[in-house]
């Protein structure tokens, strides 16, 4: 077995039981706000600590040497070149709600470089699972598919997802910026997991995506599952994605989105 064949397994394996907790260990009112981040909206609750505990602990035990970074403080050095990028419930609020779209995001780099990416969509039952260079897989209870992300969408026709951040001045710029991108698309969609965002543009569910704010473990594994898809995920004028602007599309529309949303400031508060 190869590293990333071992990592993967690892993966799939780690996020498909948080999943499971995070699906049967749901307090029947709803789990408890432990914390805010930026603003009262960007909430922390009990079950997203627990998730990134369990996630550290399975992986940690079979491979002591590496290291970790976590949304929620599990953020550790390593001696192995292997870093595991955890998002433990991406898309709180959705799951605070008990909304479908949320999901166990784990990604494996090893050198800086993702080589394994994991998104376990519990409530859809979907895993969604990528490897440098094999590919992008997308398996179910009725089998497995390769992911394949539309390409050459007119803008025109394109269904574009996207995301917004927790402080209302951020908001209110995202809005201003929107009301460029919408006129000349085929409809926004707003999920609130970027993850599973990405998930969806890989399986040909949307067109495109873009947002500003998000962080390394919202796209660790979600770009890697995009790109292994065929699709492009970077930032403006060819920057790598991250908070100031990630977009995400299959060729040709990444590049019609990009130019449209250049001039637009997306990058600016």
């Amino acid at each position: 077995m190869s590293l990333a064949e071992e990592l993967l397994e690892l993966a799939v394996a780690t996020a498909r039981e948080a999943g499971r907790m995070l699906v049967d260990q749901r307090p029947a009112g709803g789990p408890d706000v432990v914390q805010t981040k930026s603003s009262p909206t960007d909430v922390v609750t009990q079950m997203d600590r627990a998730a990134e505990k369990l996630i550290i602990e399975r992986i940690r035990a079979v491979r002591p040497g590496d290291g970790f970074l976590g949304e929620e403080g599990g953020t550790q050095a390593g001696a192995s070149g292997v870093r595991w990028v955890v998002d433990p419930i991406d898309g709180t609020v959705n799951y605070l709600y008990d909304l479908p779209d949320w999901a166990v995001s784990i990604a494996a780099e090893v050198d800086g470089e993702a080589v394994v990416g994991v998104v376990e969509i519990p409530r859809r039952g979907e895993t969604c699972t990528a490897v440098l260079g094999g590919g992008a897989v997308q398996h179910t209870a009725a089998g497995t598919r390769e992911l394949r992300v539309n390409a050459h969408v007119p803008l025109g026709r394109a269904l574009v997802s996207t995301g917004f951040g927790y402080e209302a001045g951020r908001r209110a710029r995202q809005a201003e910026v929107l009301t460029g991108v919408l006129p000349n698309i085929r409809d926004i969609r707003r999920g609130g997991s970027c993850c599973v965002d990405l998930c969806s543009l890989a399986a040909g569910r949307a067109d495109a995506y873009y947002e500003r704010g998000v962080q390394a473990w919202d796209i660790a594994a979600g770009g890697l599952i995009v790109r292994e898809a065929g699709g492009r995920v970077e930032g403006l004028h060819g920057a790598a994605p991250g908070p100031e602007l990630t977009i995400a599309a299959g060729p040709g529309t990444f590049e019609a989105l990009h130019d449209l949303l250049a001039p637009l400031d997306p990058a600016r508060d």
